[in-house]
């Protein structure tokens, strides 16, 4: 017991000297959209389901912090979503700002949570998105596997990536690397989730839109590496409590996932109807805010 307390000891200290000895990134954050949830400040983001290249560039161009990409209830074309990325990428912007894009690009595909599809994760964050929301998370299981999905095996020269669900990730980078504009050793550095790793710039974020997901929400919300709960526009959860979407049912369901992000400091989305709703779950504690253009209500 003795030498297993030593050696735990020196792990410790060994990952502490590895911690200390790694130069800070510069910029702290690439995703603009943890840059902002970094400092303690809200984000606004849009949804859309047109991924031509045409509407990439326009929206890219949007004072938006993310771009919501919905294929779950659209097609699911993964060759749309690599030329949307890629059309993204506005130059003018990288000249004048450096690599940290205007906009997030987080993305939604078909399975559920509990189909556990792996691929499909690895798939979006190889072609370059910086984060996944997971549909209708039920339980803690659940996220943990999701975050497992996002998550490169630990790396011993980062201390951070031994902490929490050890990553299942293959290694393939060269999609997320010239999507990003970086080397590869500083993608492998960044490529985690936040802020279970403070280097990270992956959101994993956990949509709870059924009542057991809701009764497990305080669980779910503990699992290192979430990086947001997600209320959704309350569809789904006013579906599964068989009433419409203003009933105090679903508002309570919000209510009891809101506590539960401000309890374990994790952020919280919602999709207000309109400036008095916003300013209202802005006071409330809802951090990520989906408008209809991805800017606040004036």
């Amino acid at each position: 017991m003795l030498k297993m307390c030593c050696l735990a000891t020196m792990c410790a200290l060994l990952a502490v000297t590895v911690s200390a000895q790694l130069p800070p990134l510069s910029p702290a954050h690439l995703n603009p959209a943890i840059a902002k949830l970094s400092a303690g400040k809200p984000i606004y983001g849009v949804l859309t389901q047109d991924l031509s290249r045409e509407h990439a560039r326009t929206i890219s161009r949007r004072d938006t912090d993310f771009i919501f990409i919905d294929m779950e209830h659209s097609p699911l074309n993964l060759e749309a979503l690599a030329n949307f990325v890629a059309a993204a990428n506005d130059k003018a912007h990288t000249l004048k700002n450096g690599a940290q894009p205007r906009s997030a690009i987080i993305v939604r595909m078909p399975a559920y949570a509990a189909e556990n599809a792996a691929w499909q994760v690895k798939q979006a964050l190889d072609i370059g998105v910086m984060g996944f929301v997971f549909n209708t998370v039920e339980t803690r299981e659940q996220a943990e596997a999701a975050v497992k999905s996002m998550r490169y095996p630990p790396w011993k020269a980062f201390p951070n990536t031994h902490k929490g669900p050890e990553g299942i990730r293959g290694w393939s980078p060269g999609g997320a690397v010239w999507a990003w504009g970086i080397d590869i050793e500083e993608y492998r550095r960044r490529a985690d989730v936040w802020p279970l790793n403070p280097d990270g710039d992956l959101m994993a974020i956990m949509i709870i839109e059924t009542q057991t997901g809701v009764r497990n929400v305080d669980a779910i919300a503990q699992v290192p590496g979430v990086t947001a709960l997600s209320a959704a526009a309350g569809g789904d959860l006013s579906s599964s409590y068989g009433v419409p979407a203003n009933a105090p049912d679903v508002e309570g369901a919000r209510q009891s996932i809101l506590r539960a992000c401000l309890k374990h400091n994790v952020a919280c989305w919602i999709s207000p109807t309109g400036k008095a709703d916003q300013d209202r779950r802005l006071k409330e504690g809802w951090r990520m805010i989906r408008t209809a253009d991805g800017l606040p209500f004036n």
